[in-house]
């Protein structure tokens, strides 16, 4: 009879569902990242996403514009900047999910030039940068915002030399701009971070900047208070635990603990 097999039917379907395994729905994950983050941010995604299903989409840029980006509202689940400060202006502001903030990634500073550049110098106070420069430009992000920029000029300063540049410097939006210039050989210098210079081949390292000569180049990351990814936790995690030491390193990163 019809209605008895509906009957047990409606009775069963409940215990069926309830007895069957719950079923992974893939998520996605929208991280602001620091442009100097791209080759090594770029596979940690790809793995990420074949060990889980989950989505990532990445969206780089200068530190300074994804903070502020964030700030108005754009929907961003993970951010990692290239600098404290800017996380600190987010943090301020309370855009940040509290107890996810954590130290990820160090770099350093380098002079850099066309690869097909002989130009030679060694970096120490008071160094000959303007005359080498003559009339030509010192390609870095700029100095006023954006993290590269800053910690170059920092540098400068230290070394005495930035009041014999400033005048001759290309600001550029982010430090990949700055990295542009001189790989296509529009400048004769610029200055970079070094995993900049080793993920770009139309450049060569002219010489590293002495540690002392900037703060310490850390990369903060913390989940953004308005997301709603169930994904953007496990990807921090995954970006943080010992397994992917040997990715940031291959990109010429150290980790920051």
């Amino acid at each position: 009879m019809s209605w008895v097999r509906n009957a047990v039917a409606s009775l069963l379907f409940p215990v069926l569902m309830t007895a069957m395994p719950a079923v992974a729905i893939p998520a996605e994950v929208t991280v602001f990242a620091a442009a100097s983050l791209k080759e090594a941010m770029d596979e940690e995604a790809r793995r990420f996403e074949a060990g889980t299903g989950n989505k990532v989409v990445v969206s780089y840029g200068a530190s300074n514009a994804l903070a502020k980006q964030i700030e108005a509202g754009a929907p961003a689940d993970l951010f990692i900047s290239a600098d404290l400060d800017w996380m600190d202006y987010l943090e301020q502001r309370h855009l940040l999910m509290q107890g996810t903030r954590a130290d990820l990634l160090r770099n350093t500073l380098v002079l850099i030039a066309p690869a097909s550049s002989k130009s030679t110098l060694k970096i120490a106070p008071g160094f000959g940068l303007a005359a080498a420069l003559g009339r030509d430009r010192l390609a870095m992000a700029n100095p006023d915002s954006v993290p590269a920029g800053k910690y170059g000029k920092f540098a400068l300063q230290k070394l005495g030399v930035w009041s014999a540049v400033q005048t001759h410097v290309a600001r550029t939006e982010n430090v990949r701009a700055a990295l542009a210039l001189v790989s296509r050989g529009e400048a004769p210098f610029g200055i970079a971070y070094s995993t900049d210079a080793l993920a770009d081949k139309g450049v060569r390292i002219v010489g590293a900047f002495p540690p002392d000569s900037y703060p310490p180049i850390v990369y903060p990351a913390a989940v953004v208070a308005s997301s709603k990814s169930t994904a953007v936790n496990p990807l921090l995690d995954y970006l943080r635990a010992a397994p992917q030491r040997a990715v940031w390193e291959k990109y010429g990163f150290g980790l920051a603990r």
